[in-house]
Parts: C-alpha cells; structure tokens; sequence
C-alpha cells in the first residue's frame, strides 16, 4: 500500500496534501480523471489516513455490473426476491460497515440505483431487494468517474441531487501529460517493483530514450506508463533500453496507411487529435490479431476439458463451431446459475476475481433470470 501518490509535480504534492486533510472526517469525496491516473489509489490512501483504516475498504466498479443486478450486488437481497434467491444475501453496503465503500465508475450507474445511493449518503439506510425492513449502516462512501458528471447531468445521465452532494469535495487528479515531471519518478518505481516481484535484471533505460518517454502523450496515464514498462524489461532483460526500442513498441514509427487500411471522409488535418486516433487503432488492431491467433480449436477443446462439469455439456458437433467466448458465456450462464447468481460464490470457483467476473457478464450481456 502506497503511502502517498508518487510524484513531485505542483498536482501530486497538493493532492497527496488534501487527501490527508480530507480522510480524516467522514466526509463523502468525488474523484475525478482520467482513466488509469490512479483514482482507486486515491481512495486507498483516503481510507489508509482516516480513523477507519482498520476496517473494510470494499471495492465496487459499478460499471462492470450489469443493471439487472446491481442493487443486489450494493444492497443484498432476500430470500425468494427472484428466482434462485433462496437464502438472504448481504450486500456491499452491509460488508463495508463501518468501513469505507469506493463506487469506481459511479457515472456509469443506473438513474434508479442512484436513488437509493442518494438515500444512503443522506440517511445511511437502505432495504434489501426484496426487503420491507430498513437497515442502517455506517459507511463512508468514495466515487469515481471518468465521466464529466456535469454534462451527464444535463443529458439527464446522472441525477443533479446526487450530483452535488458528492461534489462538495472533488479531488481531480491530473492527466500524465499535464505533470511530466512525475513519469520518471514513475518509471522507477515500476521498474524497481516489477523487477523485484520477477527476479529480474535491469539495466536501465538510456537517456535518448528516457526523454522520449518523458515526452510522450501516454493517453492511457499511469497504468500505460506501467504496462509498457513490464512489457519493455521483459522484452530486453539484459540489456539497457535504447530510443529505438521504445519507439518500437510505442508504435509510433510505422506507416499509419499500412497498419490501417481506413476510408477517411475528411482530410488528416481536418479530424481532431488525427496522430492520438492512428495510434489507438493500430494498438486496438494488434490486439485483435493477438485474440485471433489465440482462437483455435484447440483452445476450445481445452476451455471444455478445464471446465467441463457433470451437468454442463457441449455437444462436439456444436463447439466444434463456436468460438472461445461462446463456450465461456455458456459456462458462466451455467456456473452463475449453479451458484443461484451469487458473485463472490461463482468468482471463487472460477478462481477470478469479482471485478473480472462483472466485466465478462457485461462483455457477455449476461442477464439474471428472475
């Protein structure tokens, strides 16, 4: 666990100072940035300094969680609320009592679910689905967003009540671009970390290369800037990392045209941050070719011997035509139904976690059946 965020900009000193001002009081906080500058480390370290530091932290990225579920998910449920309900549940709510509870992605909850989340902050009650009992709970509650809430707001995305009681206190952490004196504190610490976790070697990165970096856009932030240095030591572990291997696996030194075989409508220079979008496909293109490597036949027959149960069954005629994620879906519906929808249940028997879990029910438009 960070102590503080890493950096020395004007931005990381006076948000790391705010923080500490803020965690001690129970004060509801709205974090806001761009995605991957570390709005959920901010809230651990919101939590680490305030007087509930020895209690629960529960994370919750409500925009993994499909709308049909979701007020399960935050408030529980009772026994026969839906089919499959046959036991009452505790919600996140009830977990994180007396604790903290950090909505990650608040922006992308639904209208309904932010009523009762308005009713939570103003009276800290809230009914189980399926319930007629209020249950009171001592909860401090953390949001984040990628979003503009405000526009949201307007567009009637998000309601204005709910709004302004979370925006009294808005921390804003700045993108990666705006703060560039902090990559090189960041790469250190990266470096030195993974390097550590893996028994790894570094050499180093040469200055040439170092000022590239310094330099560039990194739209994805911090876990960008992470990621590419995983994958950079990992690629050239015994030696020191020159500017042309960085500006290799930046992809920024190869033709736009080949890589990307799009009909443009406008001129280059009519289409805003043109050079930001070549980049973005030509990285979203190399990933799929990645994915399409990965989908064989032999990989579907090892998805059904890893997972195949008594009860679930493909016949081989059948997957022998259907792809990697339609076998998944498949078996999440089956494993999900199993453990009568139960999250937690059915992420350890998968052994994922329950954010990775969420995430495959939205990619797979999985609904409960109720």
């Amino acid at each position: 666990m960070y102590q503080k965020l890493l950096g020395n900009s004007v931005q990381i000193r006076e948000l790391n100072e705010t923080i500490k001002q803020v965690a001690p009081t129970d004060i509801s906080v709205l974090i806001t940035g761009e995605s991957g500058t570390g709005k959920e480390v901010v809230a651990g370290l919101i939590h680490y300094y305030s007087r509930r530091k020895d209690k629960p932290l529960i994370t919750v990225n409500c925009g993994a969680i499909p709308e049909g579920i979701i007020e399960s998910e935050l408030f529980g449920h009772k026994k026969g609320a839906f089919t499959g309900a046959i036991e009452d549940r505790h919600g996140y709510f009830e977990m994180a009592d007396r604790g903290t509870i950090f909505l990650d992605e608040i922006g992308d909850m639904p209208l309904l679910t932010q009523v009762k989340i308005l009713r939570v902050l103003e009276t800290g009650e809230f009914m189980r689905v399926g319930g007629n009992k209020l249950i009171k709970v001592n909860v401090r509650v953390i949001a984040a967003t990628n979003k503009e809430l405000a526009e949201e707001v307007l567009e009637k995305n998000f309601r204005e009540d709910l709004y302004f009681r979370l925006k009294s206190i808005n921390l804003h952490i700045s993108p990666l671009r705006e703060r560039k004196s902090d990559i090189p504190i960041l790469i250190n610490h990266f470096s030195v970390e993974f390097c550590k976790k893996n028994l790894i070697k570094f050499h180093g990165i040469n200055d040439d290369a170092m000022d590239f970096l310094n330099n560039y856009h990194w739209a994805g932030n911090a876990r960008e800037l992470k990621n590419f240095i995983e994958s950079i030591i990992v690629l050239y572990p015994d030696r020191e990392i020159t500017l042309d291997d960085v500006k290799r696996h930046l992809i920024t030194n190869q033709d736009p045209e080949r890589l990307l075989p799009v009909i443009y409508k406008k001129p280059h220079s009519e289409i805003p941050n043109f050079g930001m979008l070549i980049k973005g496909l030509a990285e979203i293109k190399s990933d799929i070719l990645d994915v399409k490597n990965l989908l064989s036949k032999n990989e579907i027959n090892k998805l059904l011997s890893e997972k195949n149960r008594e009860d679930f069954h493909i016949p081989k005629q059948k997957a022998e035509n259907m792809k990697v994620e339609d076998v998944e879906r498949e078996f999440l519906i089956y494993t999900l139904k199993n453990n009568n929808w139960n999250i937690n249940e059915t992420s350890k028997q998968l052994n994922q976690t329950t954010r990775n879990l969420y995430h495959k029910i939205k990619k797979y438009n999985i609904q409960r059946e109720v």
